[in-house]
């Protein structure tokens, strides 16, 4: 039998990849160092995709150093996302942003 634990930590978001006919997905980034660990998949309620989608706009920021990514809305420092993913990875894996707050 194949089973999956998961685990819930808190990230930075260093933005939001949206592109027409996909699902969209957060970048997001250790605390502390800032080094990216993956991305999440945004499939929660349509509250909080709302207020992420007005929280990005509102926070606007340039990409990090080395980050091309032409679809991706950067953010600035400050937002935390709370992100269930694969646990017993070093990156993340299987992972879907939960909720957000401001740092």
């Amino acid at each position: 039998m194949k089973t999956k634990a998961y685990s819930i930590d808190e990230y930075d978001l260093l933005g939001v990849e949206r592109e027409p006919g996909k699902p969209a997905f957060a970048l997001m980034a250790e605390r502390g160092t800032g080094r990216y660990v993956g991305s999440a998949f945004i499939n929660s309620s349509r509250a909080i995709r709302e207020r992420l989608w007005q929280h990005v706009q509102e926070h606007a920021g340039p990409p990090p150093k080395g980050r091309k990514r032409p679809a991706t809305q950067w953010v600035k420092p400050g937002l935390i996302g709370r992100v269930k993913h694969l646990r017993g990875e070093e990156d993340l894996r299987h992972a879907s942003l939960q909720d957000f707050r401001e740092e």
